[in-house]
């Protein structure tokens, strides 16, 4: 577990236990969907490389930091699209590539319909965004088809996972850091997380 970075953040876990809730409303479910995936980039940021700069204040010279990063978000959509917003609160300037994947619900192995190709994927910090890390089949996935485009450096960030996900996505990358709110007890005969909080794109989006 070693690349697993579970928050332990007070506020993470607050928001979580609301986005679980079976009376939390879409709009409800949409707003914390967001918090949640800023406070969790806020954690997989944290050795992002910067340079030093001169700063002038009122009250003088300072010595300050400018971000020496180009980043791109992936969401994996469709779940993974209300992971965005929040994250470019952060990074108003990161690039978007949306990753088309679905699991087939007989096999649940994914199948790819869309992806738009970047040509600039190996100079940038790709956070890879899909909420639930379940079999870890769409994620692993979509860290290959990150990988052909040149991508070197891929963070994953989620909002929960289960063991069989996190086992999956490590044994084909373990080079991907995972960052996630919480991991869960295990996967159902149906794929689904236990606990878990249901499928995160039909309770965004209300279908």
């Amino acid at each position: 577990m070693s690349n697993v970075f579970p928050s332990r953040h007070p506020l993470v876990a607050h928001k979580l236990s609301r986005l679980r809730a079976t009376g939390t409303p879409p709009v409800e479910f949409r707003k914390l969907t967001g918090e949640l995936s800023s406070l969790l980039a806020y954690e997989a940021t944290a050795n992002l490389k910067t340079d030093s700069i001169d700063v002038t204040t009122p009250m003088g010279a300072a010595t300050g930091a400018t971000l020496n990063a180009n980043i791109a978000l992936a969401p994996v959509l469709r779940a993974g699209i209300g992971m965005v917003a929040g994250i470019h609160t952060l990074t108003p300037d990161a690039a978007v590539w949306h990753i088309g994947l679905k699991r087939d619900e007989h096999t649940l192995e994914p199948i790819e319909y869309y992806v738009n190709r970047p040509t600039d994927a190996a100079e940038r910090t790709c956070l890879l965004l899909d909420p639930m890390l379940a079999t870890g089949g769409s994620a692993s996935a979509a860290c290959s088809l990150l990988k052909s485009w040149g991508a070197e450096i891929i963070k994953y960030i989620g909002l929960i996972a289960a063991p069989e996900g996190v086992s999956r996505l490590q044994q084909d990358h373990p080079n991907v850091p995972i960052h996630v709110a919480g991991v869960d007890s295990h996967l159902n005969d149906i794929g689904f997380i236990v606990p878990g909080l249901g499928d995160a794109g039909d309770r965004q989006f209300s279908t």
